[in-house]
């Protein structure tokens, strides 16, 4: 009888569930760039334009952006904004990626932009039920020696806040060689008891998606949807269960995918890949998770068992600690079973 009850607004929102694939650099308010430039006596008019429509369309805006933020403050409030919004969605944690290298007034002050950011994830959090993490990314253009100076840091500052390594960008063109850059700071950040995810399968093919697998190490892949490309790779991904950390409406917004109507999304869960919905930039795509999971309700003819099962997905895989899942999940089966 539960798995026929309607899909509402209010059931997506309370229901419990977890974010893995959350930038950072997408959760800046545009009210807070364009302050940050009239600081600097900047022109905001100036700014690559929103919204953007492709990859590295976005990247350059991101760029722009994040480097205009040189205050404490203001980064201390993007945290704290990032967990009062996941709480209001029903998002009990969200593990958030950040990359240094969009930041540049922060160039040389990463210890300086983890406390901020650690204190504006720490006041949201005791006003919200919603924990969060920092997840601390790699750029595919940067060198091995910088990948591996940036696992080093996280290693020996140990910050509690820090929770795993990353790694994203314009994936396009990627081959082994592409991937084998980083291989050593993914085998260090391992060694060192760092969570590992990698962006794969958006810009690159599946072969994309191995190799972060494979290579990397990664224990889950964010988006990864062109796996749906090579069948032996789906079912070496299924039996795995490695989960893909999926966000459609970027996919669409960047043309990633047609349209969700011709997202593989339905393929790779059918085969039995495990997968998350998430944001990916929020604020520059008007989205939240609730909207991610009624779009594909929608679309997909997904009732609550699939939803449920995908908010499980996104609680286990998340790197919040062991403990936290626990609660977590156990918080979710009651509310399913209820």
């Amino acid at each position: 009888m539960r798995r026929s009850r309607p899909v509402d607004a209010r059931w997506l929102r309370e229901l419990p569930k977890a974010e893995v694939h959350c930038h950072l650099e997408g959760c800046v308010p545009p009210s807070l760039v364009e302050d940050a430039a009239r600081r600097r006596r900047l022109d905001p008019t100036g700014a690559p334009r929103l919204p953007v429509r492709d990859l590295p369309a976005l990247l350059a805006y991101l760029d722009w952006s994040c480097r205009l933020v040189d205050s404490a403050e203001d980064l201390a409030a993007i945290a704290g904004g990032i967990v009062e919004r996941a709480a209001a969605a029903g998002v009990r944690h969200v593990d958030v990626i950040c990359n240094p290298t969009h930041w540049a007034a922060w160039d040389g002050r990463l210890d300086q932009m983890v406390a901020a950011l650690d204190r504006g994830f720490a006041d949201g959090e005791v006003r919200r039920r919603t924990t969060a993490t920092l997840c601390l990314s790699i750029k595919r253009t940067q060198s091995a020696a910088e990948a591996v100076a940036l696992v080093e840091w996280m290693l020996s500052a140990g910050h509690p806040r820090v929770s795993g390594l990353s790694i994203d960008g314009d994936e396009a063109g990627g081959s082994a060689s592409h991937t084998e850059r980083f291989e050593e700071a993914f085998a260090r950040a391992a060694g060192g008891g760092l969570r590992r995810c990698a962006h794969a399968g958006e810009s690159s093919g599946p072969h994309g998606v191995r190799d972060a697998v494979d290579r990397l190490g990664a224990e889950w892949v964010d988006h990864g949807i062109r796996a749906v490309e090579d069948r032996r790779l789906v079912g070496e991904l299924a039996e795995r269960r490695i989960p893909l950390d999926v966000c459609p409406s970027s996919n669409v917004i960047l043309g990633v995918v047609p349209s969700l109507a011709e997202h593989p999304l339905p393929r790779l869960h059918e085969a039995g890949v495990r997968i998350s919905l998430n944001t990916d930039d929020p604020l520059l795509y008007g989205v939240d998770v609730p909207g991610e999971y009624r779009r594909c309700a929608e679309e997909f003819g997904w009732d609550r068992a699939v939803l449920g099962e995908v908010a499980r997905t996104s609680i286990d895989s998340c790197f919040a600690p062991a403990e936290r899942r626990a609660a977590l999940l156990a918080e979710l089966e009651w509310f399913l079973g209820s």
